[in-house]
């Protein structure tokens, strides 16, 4: 079993509570040997916060936001944010994931009409790219956002991704960020939709090949139907939410826990494989099953991202 030439990292979870937590699962992502760790930004902890501080325990292990949502986050403090994080961390550790969330938290949390995201996306992104740049200025007089003003926040700025499904955020990931970050997005989707899409508008950006990273479950077991009942529940709580409901109907799956990559050993890697032959850059793997299957399964994993030895 060799490497995939993917960078393979592992999804934190939803559940972290305190910043303790963050760390402890940056810790072991680390310990296990990923090449990075993704935190999302729930109604918990803030995750910003919470990286600077665990990036700063745990050395060398990339770290990224997937995502916070822009409502709410104007560009100036969300930039001083995102370099303080990648100034705790180090050079070329720490990417800023941000994205518009889905219509009822958009609606519900922040009061923002989730008909404007993408509006205000594009307003929020094209400050942040003068902030994050090397003038760290930004102009903006924008119909949701206004900002004139200049950082004198020193050090390397984090790459900046944006989560991207349809074809209006993903012009916008290719044209003015590094990449894009998909969650609960299978391979139909990815290969038909999402990669062509994203690298189109990159290039003509003339921008480089955009990164593009891929949340899914994995689990490495001898038995995949028990597997799959496990995760069944939660792919399908994921559908209910309209944004994940049109990909998941692209893949066209009998049983929407096909969506998981599951199986023993030799056919996770080739479903690794798989994405990567694709133009997927990254997995973010949501590791899950027993306490045995989820080891068995960092180990695979490991052994195929760019960090592992390919044994």
């Amino acid at each position: 079993m060799g490497t995939t030439g993917l960078t393979v990292s592992a999804w934190a979870g939803a559940n972290l509570a305190t910043v303790e937590d963050v760390t402890g699962a940056i810790r072991g992502a680390a310990e296990a040997g990923f090449d990075g760790v993704w935190v999302p930004q729930t109604l918990s902890v803030d995750a910003l916060t919470a990286l600077a501080v665990a990036a700063s325990r745990v050395p060398r292990i990339s770290i990224g936001t997937a995502v916070v949502p822009i409502q709410g986050r104007h560009p100036v403090p969300l930039a001083q944010q995102a370099l303080t994080v990648a100034d705790a961390a180090g050079p070329g550790r720490f990417t800023l994931g941000v994205g518009v969330t889905h219509a009822v938290v958009s609606e519900a949390f922040y009061g923002f009409p989730y008909r404007d995201a993408v509006a205000l996306c594009r307003e929020e992104l094209e400050a942040l790219a003068g902030l994050l740049g090397p003038d760290r200025h930004a102009e903006l007089s924008g119909h949701y956002l206004s900002t004139h003003a200049t950082l004198s926040t020193a050090g390397e700025a984090p790459s900046l991704v944006v989560a991207a499904l349809g074809p209006k955020m993903l012009e916008l990931a290719g044209t003015m960020t590094d990449g894009t970050v998909t969650w609960m997005t299978g391979p139909v989707t990815l290969a038909k939709t999402v990669v062509p899409s994203i690298t189109a508008a990159a290039s003509r950006a003339g921008r480089g090949a955009p990164r593009v990273i891929a949340g899914l479950p994995v689990c490495v077991t001898d038995n995949p139907a028990a597997a799959r009942e496990v995760v069944r529940p939660r792919i399908e709580g994921a559908a209910r939410m309209p944004s994940y409901h049109r990909q998941l109907t692209a893949e066209g799956l009998d049983d929407l826990a096909d969506l998981a990559i599951v199986g023993d050993a030799g056919a996770v890697a080739a479903q690794v494989q798989a994405l990567a032959e694709i133009g997927v850059t990254e997995l973010t793997a949501d590791v899950f099953g027993t306490e045995e299957e989820r080891e068995e399964t960092g180990r695979v994993l490991t052994g195929l991202g760019r960090g592992g030895t390919g044994a």
